[in-house]
């Protein structure tokens, strides 16, 4: 039976809104992976098949392919194509499914994936009419289509709204989800005042570190904050923050492993996508998980670390209420909250992260999941090697 195989992973630091990375372009801040990809596994750059790049919001400087541009803009060769994968916040992570797949078809040998996403250059107006409509508005992208409004009528299409429903269907308090914010916040800071990110990391001009955990952050500061929705119990404590990215993964077919004398460190264990209700939109992750585990015959005590994207808290606090994860599998280093969500390039950090934290801590099997735009989540079991 074919493998697919991840030979290297990098990432850049995630800048916030405005920060140091917010001035970039974002084929340069795709390029700076790029390079360090290629650097990095040693492979010839003409030998790659494709370049699959995930991206949000794809105008203005993020328009025209930003996958392709990213390639050119690195001085990479003409010959190797790109194209730009959009599945919402698991953009980059589909990308890894696409990769992963070409080289299971057995089509391809060497295929990079990976994502891209400067939010800092995308108007705010734009991005939340188009993404998210976080503020319960029924003028998005699917209200003008006929058939949107026969299924789903007039109700708001909001991440937030979502959020809301999950804490009330699982009783998940406004405690209960600071409490997980300042955890992903003192874990994010852990790992980068112990070096546990360096390896994985790609400085970018002067920034070299994630700029998004908070050291004063705390309970109390986190109360003081008002709800985003009136009677609500989601704060900006609780979501993951508006940031900046690139990250990017080099996948391989056995044969390419072979012929280039590549050292893989994980293969491709299991790889799907499932779709739940569009509108409460943020608890695919739930039965995604279930399918793949049913699919692998693992149980969720054979995984050994999670990476669940922290779009919101009770996103992952319900995920581990239904799957009965054990929470210190769970985000190690901290998630989105602290971390940020750059969003088409997250999928492609967490998978980075979730590598580099296997090799760490000496597991097995790593999962990843996230929820995604228009109620979806993609779901990726990795083993170490």
């Amino acid at each position: 039976m074919a493998e697919a195989y991840i030979v290297e992973a990098v990432r850049t630091p995630v800048g916030r809104r405005g920060g140091g990375l917010g001035a970039v372009h974002p084929a340069d801040l795709g390029a700076g992976v790029l390079t360090a990809l290629m650097e990095r596994s040693g492979i010839d750059p003409a030998a790659v098949d494709d370049v699959i790049f995930g991206c949000l919001d794809t105008v203005g400087p993020q328009a025209g392919n930003i996958a392709r541009t990213c390639w050119l803009a690195a001085g990479l060769p003409e010959e190797v194509p790109g194209v730009t994968v959009d599945r919402q916040c698991g953009s980059s992570q589909q990308a890894v499914h696409f990769a992963a797949q070409a080289v299971l078809s057995g089509t391809q040998d060497l295929v990079v994936a990976g994502g891209v996403q400067n939010m800092s250059q995308v108007p705010i107006a734009y991005a939340s009419r188009q993404a998210a409509v976080p503020l319960g508005l029924t003028d998005g992208p699917f209200h003008g289509s006929t058939g949107w409004r026969a299924r789903y009528g007039d109700r708001p299409v909001s991440q937030f709204a979502g959020a809301e429903m999950i804490a009330a269907q699982w009783d998940i308090s406004r405690a209960e989800q600071e409490e997980w914010a300042l955890r992903s916040h003192r874990r994010a800071l852990r790992a980068i005042d112990t070096g546990r990110f360096v390896r994985e990391t790609v400085p970018y001009g002067r920034v070299g570190v994630d700029e998004g955990p908070r050291r004063d952050t705390s309970l109390e500061k986190m109360a003081a904050l008002r709800p985003v929705l009136d009677g609500g119990t989601i704060t900006a404590a609780c979501s993951s923050q508006v940031s900046d990215g690139a990250a990017a993964l080099l996948i391989a077919s056995e044969r390419a492993v072979r012929d280039h004398g590549l050292r893989p460190r994980a293969r491709v264990h299991h790889l799907s996508a499932r779709g739940g209700d569009p509108i409460r939109m943020l608890t695919a992750p739930i039965p995604a998980t279930a399918h793949a585990l049913k699919k692998t015959g693992l149980s969720i005590d054979a995984i050994d670390l999670v990476e669940i994207n922290e779009a919101f808290a009770p996103v992952v606090l319900a995920w581990l209420k239904e799957t009965g994860a054990d929470p210190d599998k769970v985000n190690v280093s901290g998630g989105a909250i602290a971390l940020g969500h750059p969003l088409g390039a997250t999928g492609a950090r967490l998978m980075t992260t979730l590598l580099h934290e296997l090799e760490r801590t000496g597991g097995r099997y790593g999962l990843q999941t996230m929820c995604e735009g228009g109620g979806q989540a993609n779901v990726t079991i990795i083993e170490r090697l």
